[in-house]
């Protein structure tokens, strides 16, 4: 059960990074959304993998 937790917690992690992206993106902060893109993909698969 734990694993689990564990995945639903970085899946989450990866829902909210994206939004960071929209919201540095429409900011115009490109670097930053690019960075935020990179941890919400390693974050929603490293969940995926986990689960």
């Amino acid at each position: 059960m734990t694993g689990n937790m564990i995945a639903i917690a970085m899946v989450f992690i990866g829902l909210f990074l994206i939004g960071g992206v929209f919201s540095l993106a429409r900011q115009g902060l490109k670097l930053g959304a690019a960075a935020c893109a990179v941890g919400a993909a390693l974050a929603i698969t490293a969940g995926v993998m986990w689960w």
